[in-house]
C-alpha cells in the first residue's frame, strides 16, 4: 500500500482479508499488525488498523529493541504499519528470517507505507538528496540527507517508495535506480495497492488496484551527464 489506512479505501484490503481466512482454514484467523510505538503512540493509531483489518494483535516496534521472531509464528496474516521507516527496519531486522519463512509458506503480507518500503531485499529508508541534488521534498526524508538504503526483509527484489504522487517522491525513486542500489523500483501512490503473487513475487506477476498509479522505474542505456545540455 502506498499510504496508511487513513488514505486506503476499505475495498482494497478485501483480498488480504480473504487470503487470511483461506490460510486459517477452519480455525479463527490470527493476524499481527506491527506498529511503531513511542511513549504510547501506537495506541492512538491501532484503532485505524483494527477498523481496516478486523481483529489484529499488535506487535510493537520500539527504539533500541528488537522484535522477537516468535511474534510471527503460527500467524495467518502479517501487516506492517506506517511511520518512521528506519525504526521499523531496525526493530524487525532480527525477525526478517521469520517473516520471510511465513510469507514463503503462504502467509499474506500487507505493508502500509513504511511496511511496503522495508519489504524489498534492499530497502529505501529515507533521504532527499542524490549526488548533492534535491530529488524529493525534505519533509519526506525521514531525517536523512542522502538517499539511504539498508538490507530489507527480502520479500521482493525491487525497491519500493510510497506516497508518490501525493508527496512528490518520484524523483527519489528514479534516483534510487540511477544509483545502482536496486535493479528497478516502484513508486506507489496512496489508496493504491500493488499485489504480488507467490511463489513468484515479481513485477511480471502482479495486479494493481485502487485510485492511484504504480510508477515503475527501470534502468535506461542512455547516459546523461549532469550539467550538460
Amino acid at each position: 500500500m502506498g499510504g496508511g489506512p487513513d488514505t486506503t479505501s476499505s475495498g482494497l484490503l478485501e483480498p488480504f482479508r480473504v487470503e487470511v481466512k483461506l490460510h486459517a482454514r477452519a480455525r479463527r484467523p490470527r493476524v499481527v499488525v506491527v506498529l511503531f510505538d513511542h511513549q504510547g503512540s501506537a495506541g492512538r493509531y491501532l484503532p485505524e488498523y483494527v477498523r481496516a483489518l478486523g481483529d489484529a494483535e499488535p506487535v510493537l516496534v520500539q527504539r533500541g529493541r528488537s522484535v522477537a521472531p516468535e511474534a510471527f509464528a503460527d500467524v495467518d496474516g502479517i501487516a506492517i504499519g506506517g511511520g518512521p521507516t528506519p525504526e521499523y527496519l531496525a526493530g524487525l531486522s532480527g525477525a526478517g528470517p521469520a517473516i520471510r519463512a511465513a510469507v514463503t509458506s503462504g502467509v499474506p503480507y500487507l505493508g502500509f507505507s513504511a511496511g511496503a518500503m522495508i519489504a524489498p531485499d534492499t530497502a529505501l529508508i529515507g533521504g532527499y538528496q542524490s549526488a548533492g541534488y534535491d530529488v524529493c521534498p525534505k519533509e519526506w526524508s525521514e531525517g536523512l540527507d542522502s538517499i539511504t538504503v539498508r538490507p530489507g526483509l527480502g520479500l521482493v527484489s525491487f525497491g519500493v517508495d510510497v506516497h508518490t504522487a501525493q508527496a512528490g517522491t518520484l524523483g527519489r525513486t528514479i534516483a534510487l535506480v540511477e544509483s545502482g542500489e536496486v535493479p528497478s523500483a516502484v513508486g506507489i501512490d496512496e489508496d493504491t495497492c500493488l499485489t504480488l503473487n507467490t511463489p513468484n513475487p515479481t513485477l511480471d506477476n502482479h495486479t494493481i488496484t485502487g485510485s492511484g498509479t504504480i510508477w515503475r522505474v527501470t534502468p535506461s542505456p542512455i547516459t546523461i551527464t549532469r550539467g550538460e545540455a
